[in-house]
C-alpha cells in the first residue's frame, strides 16, 4: 500500500517563457497545480505528500525571481493559515522542513505559526500530511544531521553503539520515506531532493512542465507503481 509521494516540481520558468510571461510568474502557475495535485493524493488516500518547493541553493536566484517567490510564498501561506476550516475539515498536517532560518523573518514566522496549528492533526485518523522542503538540500540535511547527532553524543546522550539506520533517520528534517519520487519537466536526476530517504523509492520522471501536470499521467504512474515488483535488494 503506498503511503508517502515526494514530487520535485520542476519546468515552471519554462512553462512561463513558452507564455511569453516572465520567467518567475511560472511559479504562480505552479501554485496552482500544487493545489490540484494535493488534491488527487487525497482522492487515493496518500497520507503523505513532501514538495521539493525552493532548494537552498534558490537563495542565489535573480533578485526580481527571489522577491517574486517570497511575495507568492506571503499569499499562499496566509491563505492557509486564515483557512482552519480547511485544514480542520481535512485533518492536514503541514511541516516545513530545510533551512527555515535563511527566510525572511516574517515567513519563518508564518511556517512556524502554520506548523504549530497543524500539529494537531498529526495522529488523527484520516490526517494528510504535507512537507513543504523549503531552503532545502539532501546533503545539507545530512550534514545537520551529523551535527546534532555529535552534539548528543557530546553530552551523553547519544552512545555510539546505538547509531544505526534508525538513529540517523531520527535525526534528518525529515524520518518517513517516500515510495514513490516524481520529477517533472523532463530532467532525470533527483537534484539533491531527499537523498537518504529515497534509498528504495521508485522514481517516475515526466516530461511534462509541472504547470501542465496532468491527471491521467498522475494516475499512469500511481497504476504503474501498484503494477511493480519492489524486492528491496532481495
Amino acid at each position: 500500500m503506498m503511503n508517502h509521494i515526494a514530487i520535485v516540481m520542476d519546468g515552471n520558468r519554462r512553462f512561463s517563457k513558452r507564455l511569453m510571461q516572465m520567467p518567475w510568474q511560472g511559479h504562480a502557475h505552479g501554485a496552482k497545480k500544487l493545489k490540484e495535485v494535493m488534491e488527487w493524493c487525497k482522492e487515493k488516500k496518500i497520507h503523505e505528500l513532501t514538495l521539493y518547493t525552493f532548494s537552498y541553493e534558490n537563495f542565489d536566484r535573480p533578485e526580481k525571481e527571489f522577491n517574486f517567490l517570497m511575495e507568492l510564498f506571503r499569499k499562499e501561506f496566509k491563505e492557509l493559515m486564515d483557512n482552519e476550516a480547511e485544514l480542520e475539515k481535512n485533518k492536514l498536517q503541514i511541516k516545513f522542513i530545510g533551512r527555515l532560518e535563511k527566510f525572511p523573518k516574517d515567513i519563518q514566522d508564518m511556517m512556524h505559526e502554520i506548523m504549530q496549528k497543524t500539529q494537531k492533526f498529526s495522529d488523527a485518523e484520516g490526517s494528510y500530511k504535507v512537507n513543504f522542503a523549503m531552503g532545502y538540500s539532501g546533503r545539507v540535511e545530512i550534514a545537520d544531521a551529523m551535527k546534532k547527532m555529535i552534539d548528543d553524543y557530546d553530552s551523553g546522550n547519544l552512545e555510539g553503539d546505538a547509531i544505526n539506520q534508525d538513529t540517523i533517520k531520527r535525526y534528518l528534517y525529515l524520518d518517513s520515506e517516500p515510495e514513490i519520487i516524481i520529477r517533472t519537466g523532463g530532467e532525470k536526476r533527483l537534484s539533491n531532493f531527499l537523498l537518504y530517504q529515497s534509498g528504495y523509492s521508485e522514481l517516475f520522471f515526466v516530461d511534462s512542465l509541472w504547470p501542465e501536470f496532468s491527471k491521467e499521467e498522475f494516475d499512469n504512474i500511481i497504476d504503474e507503481f501498484e503494477n511493480r515488483e519492489r524486492r528491496f535488494g532481495k
